[in-house]
């Protein structure tokens, strides 16, 4: 089966299944974008806007970044983004440690299946579900390698919406994603690159 239509059976389950937070929202959420794409968003769940189009990052944290995207020559379809809960939590509260639980396995099936050289932690939810150990403010414009996975947290797009002065930062570190990606192929073929299983920061 191709990556396309391994993507379409993705969204299938993610759209027919049923989870604890099913019944209080509209509709799940699944990832989209390119399946072929080096690069994964992250964030932390659906919003109103997203619940309502079942597309994910479509309401105003969306658009600041398609905005910051279109900086480094990119468009929302040349990349994936995704959440790790894909139904949207009652009035946007933070997803409980549960919920995620339940939506675990669809991310890792994303993952699995994208297999990116980068993944994007919008925010300190996407942040915790993979470095549990690490704060936004402190983590945020630094590369970490976890096992063959390397994450680039920055701080989601609307904490910057939200703190005008978090906007430049956001834009900035968008703005230094082609350099990493860059980095991340010289690494690959450096005998440098780390292979352990424990986080470690391979640049800031």
């Amino acid at each position: 089966m191709d990556k396309q239509s391994v993507y379409q059976e993705i969204c299938k389950d993610i759209k027919q299944h049923h989870c604890s937070l099913r019944d209080g929202c509209i509709q799940a959420v699944p990832g989209e974008g390119n399946p072929n794409s080096p690069i994964v968003f992250i964030g932390e769940a659906p919003g109103r806007k997203e619940d309502e189009l079942g597309r994910p990052f479509v309401g105003a944290a969306g658009k600041l970044l398609e905005e910051a995207l279109t900086q480094i020559g990119l468009k929302r379809e040349d990349v994936y983004i995704t959440n790790v809960v894909k139904c949207r939590p009652p009035d946007n509260r933070d997803p409980l440690p549960e919920e995620v639980e339940e939506h675990k396995p669809f991310l890792e099936r994303e993952l699995e299946l994208i297999e990116p050289k980068l993944i994007v932690l919008l925010g300190r939810h996407a942040l915790h579900w993979f470095l549990p150990d690490l704060q936004i403010s402190q983590a945020r414009g630094t590369v970490k390698r976890l096992g063959n996975k390397i994450f680039y947290p920055i701080y989601h797009p609307a904490a910057a919406l939200y703190d005008p002065k978090l906007r430049a930062v956001f834009i900035s570190d968008i703005q230094r994603i082609p350099l990493i990606l860059e980095k991340i192929k010289e690494l690959s073929t450096s005998s440098s690159v780390p292979t352990s299983t424990t986080q470690v920061t391979i640049f800031n």
